[in-house]
Order: C-alpha cells, then sequence, then structure tokens
C-alpha cells in the first residue's frame, strides 16, 4: 500500500520485487547443490529434494511483499525474520518426509549440514539484498513532496518519522490548518504554511505529490470539501486518523472483505508471532523442568511434612480472555483459601509455613506453573493473574484492568521485575502492576520477554517485596 507514495515509477520496483522474491529459493538451492558435491553423496531422490525445496522457499521464505517494508525494517527484524520462515521450511519438508515415509531416503550428514549452513548465507545474502535495494532506490528516485492538512499528534508523529527515515523518499514541506500557530501550540520543527482553503491552490504551484489529510472524523464535511477541491491535482491522497486521542494496545490497519478496519486493542500474538511465543514457552519449560525435576521433589517431600494439607495447591483465577484457569503453586500457607473474599499475604502473615517463607521469597512456588504453561493456560512472561475474588474487586475501580487479559498471564512480568509484587495494600499498587501490564501488551517483542526472564532471574533473590 506504501509503495505508491513514495515512487512513482514501477517497473524497476517490480524487477526488484522479483529478484527479491526468487532470491531465497536461489539460495537455498545452490546451498543444497553445493552441500551435495561437497560430501561427495548421490542419492537417487536428489533431484526430487532440490524441486521440494525450491518451491518451499517460493512459498514460504520469501521476504515481504512491499520493498518499503523491507527498506524501512530493522535488520534484527530482517534476521528473526528469515529464521522463523526457514524454520517453518525445514517443519513442512519434515512432516512431508514423515507422510511419505520417504525420510530414510536422504542422507542425514547433506541435509543437517544443509538445514544449519543455509539460514546463515540466506541472513546475508537478505541484508546485502535490502542493502543494495536501499542504495538503489536512495539514488534512482528523487524526493517527493507531502504536506499535512491538520495539525495534531498523529500529523506530527507521521511527519517526523517521514522526516527521520530518508529511505521513506518524502520531503515534508509543512501543515495547513484553520487554526493560528499560537493556537495550535506547533513545535519548532513544525512548520505552517497556510489554511486548508488554501491548499488546493498550493498544490497545484509546488507540484506537491502527496497529501495526508488529518482532521478528525466529526470534521466529515471539511473533509469531503478537501477532497473535491483537490480533484483537479494529481497529488496522492491519504486519511491519517488521530489515532493518538485513544489509549491503543496493538493498533494496526487492514481489511474486513475488501473494508478498511483499524485494530485499537488486540493481542500482540497474532500470526508468526503467536507461534513464536509458544514454541518458546514450551522448549523453555521443558528445559526448566528437566533441570529442577530433583528441587521439585525435593520441595514436595518438604511442603508435605511443613504442614497438613496437599503439596499443590489450587486457586482460581482469570485467564486467557477472563476465562477462569485454575493455577498451580506449591502450598506455601496452612489454609487453601479459594473464595468470594481472599486476604492477601502480608510480611508478618501467620499463614505462611515456614518452608514457605522460604519458598516465596525464592518464587520456588510459582514452580509448578510450568505445567500451567505446557497446558497452554499460561505463559513464562505476561501480566500475572489475579485470584477471581481480586480481580472482580479491582475491574470496578481500575480501568482497563480487563485488557491485561487479552494474552495469557505469565509466571513473571513486566510488572514485576520493575518491583511491583507482594502486597497490594493500596489501589496506586495495583493501578501500577496494571499499567506495566499494559505496556507490556503495548511494547512486546521476542527481545522484551527475554529480557524479563532475564531480570526475573537476577532479581529473584534479591526482592524484599517477596513475601
Amino acid at each position: 500500500m506504501t509503495q505508491p507514495v513514495l515512487f512513482k515509477q514501477s517497473f524497476l520496483i517490480a524487477i526488484l520485487a522479483g529478484v527479491q522474491a526468487m532470491m531465497p529459493a536461489v539460495v537455498a538451492v545452490t546451498s543444497l547443490y553445493a552441500t551435495i558435491i561437497f560430501f561427495g553423496i548421490v542419492f537417487d531422490r536428489s533431484s526430487q529434494a532440490i524441486i521440494i525445496v525450491a518451491v518451499l522457499c517460493l512459498i514460504l521464505v520469501q521476504a515481504p511483499r512491499e520493498v518499503t517494508t523491507q527498506l524501512t525494517s530493522a535488520r534484527i527484524s530482517a534476521v528473526m525474520d528469515v529464521i522463523f520462515r526457514w524454520l517453518l521450511l525445514l517443519a513442512v519438508m519434515l512432516a512431508i518426509g514423515y507422510v511419505t515415509k520417504s525420510l530414510t531416503d536422504y542422507p542425514r550428514r547433506i541435509f543437517l549440514t544443509w538445514a544449519v549452513v543455509t539460514p546463515v548465507a540466506l541472513i546475508f545474502s537478505t541484508l546485502a539484498m535490502q542493502e543494495v535495494m536501499h542504495r538503489f532506490l536512495m539514488n534512482a528516485f528523487e524526493n517527493r513532496s507531502a504536506i499535512f492538512a491538520g495539525y495534531n499528534n498523529s500529523s506530527l508523529e507521521l511527519a517526523r518519522r517521514l522526516t527521520d527515515n530518508p529511505a521513506m523518499r518524502l520531503k515534508v514541506s509543512g501543515f495547513f490548518d484553520d487554526r493560528s500557530t499560537d493556537r495550535l501550540a506547533m513545535e519548532s520543527d513544525a512548520k505552517l504554511v497556510g489554511t486548508l482553503s488554501e491548499i488546493s491552490t498550493y498544490v497545484k504551484e509546488h507540484g506537491t505529490d502527496v497529501i495526508f489529510i488529518a482532521l478528525p472524523l466529526r470534521h466529515v464535511k471539511r473533509v469531503m470539501t478537501l477532497l473535491d477541491d483537490l480533484r483537479d491535482t494529481t497529488a496522492s491522497i491519504y486519511y491519517v486518523p488521530d489515532i493518538f486521542v485513544f489509549d491503543l494496545i496493538q493498533a494496526r490497519s487492514g481489511e474486513i472483505h475488501g473494508i478498511p478496519v483499524v485494530a485499537m486493542c488486540e493481542t500482540p500474538f497474532y500470526g508468526y508471532r503467536g507461534v513464536t511465543k509458544r514454541l518458546t514457552d514450551i522448549g523453555l519449560s521443558v528445559v526448566i523442568l528437566l533441570l529442577f525435576l530433583p528441587l521439585l521433589l525435593l520441595i514436595s517431600v518438604l511442603v508435605k511434612l511443613s504442614s497438613p494439607g496437599p503439596v499443590i495447591f489450587k486457586q482460581r483465577r482469570y485467564g486467557l480472555d477472563g476465562q477462569e484457569i485454575a493455577v498451580y503453586k506449591f502450598r506455601t500457607m496452612s489454609v487453601t483459601e479459594d473464595g468470594a473474599q481472599i486476604r492477601q499475604a502480608s510480611k508478618t502473615d501467620s499463614r505462611i509455613t515456614r518452608i514457605g517463607g522460604i519458598l516465596r521469597r525464592t518464587s520456588l512456588d510459582e514452580l509448578p506453573q510450568l505445567i500451567n504453561v505446557l497446558q497452554g493456560r499460561m505463559s513464562l512472561v505476561g501480566p500475572r493473574p489475579h485470584a477471581v475474588a481480586h480481580n472482580e474487586e479491582y475491574r470496578k475501580l481500575i480501568k482497563g484492568y480487563m485488557v491485561r487479559h487479552k494474552v495469557l498471564p505469565g509466571i513473571t512480568g513486566l510488572a514485576q521485575v520493575n518491583g511491583c509484587r507482594g502486597e497490594t495494600s493500596q489501589l496506586e499498587e495495583m493501578e501500577a502492576r496494571v499499567n506495566y501490564d499494559l505496556d507490556y501488551l503495548r511494547r512486546w517483542t521476542p527481545m522484551l520477554d527475554i529480557k524479563i526472564i532475564l531480570l526475573t532471574a537476577v532479581k529473584v533473590f534479591r526482592d524484599d517485596k517477596a513475601y
């Protein structure tokens, strides 16, 4: 969608896009052929394997379709995208081999080497192609001029991003608004060119290429009038909704059967993001459970001997989309409360057993929740689940409280590594937790999860709020 904003010519871009689409298949097939020659092993299904690899690469390992997406994406994002697509291709190949019972027909040494070497070659070729395209497009096309009809947070932010990113090839000439500079309280890097009624004349005189209309939805009549005035020009016109007036979570645009829609509150775990999150949860949970199995058995014995009651305490909490789930913990108290009224644990709580105090301070009581993760009820990282009774209490007091349930609850989270754990005796303390949870939804990346896990490991023995 964004390519017409940047480039008037499309033939060269089509060629570049075609080369970009073919490159993964060429790299993967060349790598496989070179691996076969290197080992000097000739097998009957080599031609078949090359054809399968080529077809799957064309389907699964292509770069983003839009050239502009490739130009403006960070290198780390491009690398992660290549790795994910390559793993997906390997999974599909293994599935095909398993279904057709042909896995034994392919030399294991060749394909293991190829599976490791090829993604490295793909990463280097992708980054190299990205750089070539960047330099070519930067030199092949002149900057296009752009103006904004309406000054607000959205138009200002978009103008800054266009200015800060030379690859976008757009030069922002300024803003048009019927309000004065003083009334707009314009930033120093923004320039007021004229009023809305002067836009049509300005575009004709200066040959403006792109117009971004950033007027509020309530000014629909002014938008319609402006569109009528601009019909006598050849400028490209785009509407920019003022999204900053809303508290958006994972906002993105799209369409449903041709009708454009804008997501204003959505989960960050859609598409490959959700797959990445789930595979990470399963892999790390299995590893941690195996490593800590002796400790889990020891804790189970100590809890059983510490006081009468079950080893594992199950409590009802809210999970994904506010559905009730049973969360597992090692029992740390002499009681197992799970009713309509639940008293939070305090620092001098007499209900906490001796071994329970140690488990709570070190967060070892949370280890059974790895089972919840494997069940798909929880994630390693996410908003901490609260008891149902506390949810029902705070959802009435804190605006946006239930939005934190757009994702699976986590064993640890952004709030916990920022010191928000322990008793919440005041409403402000719970509000701080919720704010961190919502910020996690807005900012989520795989690297943020890794950072939170590492910070949790560092803080687990140094947190005086854990009791």
